[in-house]
């Protein structure tokens, strides 16, 4: 006799068979949300024909359970051939919609590939200077950037869990203190993470912000 499963059919299968898996070289926008250390992540790759604005390909890497895996193969099906505009309308709710539900406990996935679709996207705009809204960085915006990089130690983020001890934005530069210690296992990680997140600012030129130092406690 079959078990019981919480997931749907569609989910199972994309599980089984996931589309769009794999790395594009040189996207035209690119992003990560998530963390291995803390169970689930997905990065996600778009490239974008510029006159059309269309997402004409689009790709996943995933790591984590069956419903990560398939909310990332579901999220590029539903965003490929669509503008950008078009693509950023797309919620958590039409991706789980999409895979005939999600358990509750794993309603997260979905946000997860949301999230990474929106922050795709933005790095793509930054990248291109089609940014709308060009709000001056601050620390405000820095603060906002570091919610998307996970804190490996708990799975939240870095702002949530007060893992940021500090952060400016001074004399063209950015900088950033952690309350980690240097050597500790995950700190090259969070480091990395919080450069990414911040390396696109649209006006790093502008103000001239040349450098990106994340600190450790000693």
């Amino acid at each position: 006799m079959e078990s019981e499963t919480p997931y749907s059919d569609k989910v199972i299968e994309l599980f089984k068979n996931p589309k769009n898996v794999g790395e594009i070289k040189n996207p035209d926008g690119k992003a990560k949300e998530g963390s291995p250390a803390c169970g689930d992540m997905v990065s996600l790759f778009i490239k974008v024909n510029e006159d059309t604005e269309k997402i004409t390909d689009i790709k996943f890497k995933s790591y984590g359970c069956a419903s990560n895996i398939a909310t990332g193969s579901i999220i590029t099906e539903m965003s490929k051939g669509k503008t950008i505009d078009e693509a950023k309308e797309i919620t958590w709710e039409d991706a789980a919609d999409e895979l005939g539900g999600l358990p509750k406990i794993k309603t997260h996935c979905s946000v997860l590939a949301v999230d990474a679709l929106r922050e795709a996207i933005r790095d793509y705009e930054e990248q291109h200077g089609k940014i709308e809204e060009k709000v001056p960085t601050d620390t405000d915006v820095i603060r906002e950037r570091l919610k998307h990089v996970m804190n490996p130690i708990t799975g939240l983020d870095v702002v949530r869990t007060n893992l940021i001890e500090n952060m400016e934005v001074k004399d063209g530069t950015v900088r950033v203190k952690v309350d980690l210690n240097s050597d500790h296992q995950f700190a090259s990680a969070v480091k990395n993470d919080i450069e990414e997140k911040l390396e696109h600012l649209w006006d790093i030129n502008e103000i001239n912000i040349n450098e990106i130092i994340v600190e450790f406690k000693q």
